[in-house]
């Protein structure tokens, strides 16, 4: 996530500043482009009917149906969005350093708020069914919802820092500064750090939680297994691209590998793409399909 936006042109010859001619806009930037119109066209109205209509939630707990309208929300506010990155894909960065800043914060913000509720929507549903635990009181889901949003928050501070508004042949950015390779290092090792524990989490919840529910043969649903496998694998296909070239970036730094480091920059921008496709995807995994994991 963190070269989300980082757009790079090579071949730019525009003769206006910040337009480039047609021949510039190449796979690197119409491939983002392409994905992300897709996210906005379908995220946006799923999320928005999961808020409006609650789909299936009336045999959920409490605690699940704050989660799940919490992902609703953090999904929609990330996804809302995407229209001024995709312009800056086509035509470069117009709004200046405040709002290049304020917005990556809140993308960060709302892709951790997803990431932080899928983990603990995960975990919740493991103990609900295996362990038959006690749902939280209304004060205990209060405080769940703000300490997941501080957690959020805290970890996008990175971003304020980081983004700045570079120019390069008439070519106007919103990107990460690359020039602390200390700062560029910490920043990507924490990423991954919180992908993986989580993507772990979350294996490791439904993976269970699959097995508890299979050992009774009159629960052993097959619609059950195909929704279970499709969070698991849908999150870790989305997820992974990212987390791997996060990695790969950090070894690019660590080794001054320039190769390295500008196949990940040209990877990034796809890479982090995925990511709004999880978002786009989350409605139907979560909301319209959640009857399925009935306790």
């Amino acid at each position: 996530m963190e070269q989300l936006n980082s757009t790079v042109v090579t071949s730019n010859t525009s003769s206006s500043p910040g337009y480039p001619p047609p021949d510039s806009w190449d796979s690197r930037g119409l491939v983002p482009v392409v994905m992300l119109s897709l996210c906005f066209l379908l995220g946006v109205p799923g999320n928005i009917a999961v808020i409006i209509l609650k789909p299936n939630w009336q045999h959920l707990s409490s605690v699940s149906q704050s989660l799940m309208l919490n992902l609703a929300i953090s999904d929609l506010l990330c996804l809302l969005t995407l229209p001024v990155w995709i312009y800056t894909f086509l035509y470069s960065w117009t709004l200046g350093l405040m709002a290049c800043k304020l917005l990556a914060y809140l993308v960060y913000c709302s892709l951790y708020g997803s990431l932080l509720t899928v983990t603990v929507l995960s975990v919740q549903r493991y103990l609900q069914v295996v362990y038959l635990q006690k749902c939280l009181h209304q004060a205990g889901r209060k405080r769940l919802l703000a300490l997941l949003w501080l957690v959020a928050m805290i970890l996008s501070i990175p971003a304020l820092v980081v983004r700045q508004v570079t120019t390069d042949q008439d070519w106007t950015q919103c990107k990460s500064d690359y020039f602390s390779q200390t700062r560029n290092v910490a920043v990507l090792l924490i990423q991954s750090l919180l992908g993986f524990v989580s993507s772990s989490v979350v294996a490791f919840s439904y993976i269970r939680l699959h097995r508890k529910v299979n050992q009774a043969a009159f629960f052993n649903n097959p619609q059950t297994t195909r929704l279970v496998t499709s969070i698991v694998v849908t999150f870790f296909v989305l997820w992974m691209p990212r987390l791997i070239m996060n990695i790969l970036g950090v070894a690019a730094f660590s080794l001054n590998n320039q190769g390295l480091l500008k196949f990940c920059i040209n990877s990034w921008n796809v890479t982090g793409a995925l990511v709004f496709v999880n978002s786009c995807l989350n409605p139907l995994l979560y909301a319209f399909a959640s009857r399925n994991l009935k306790s």
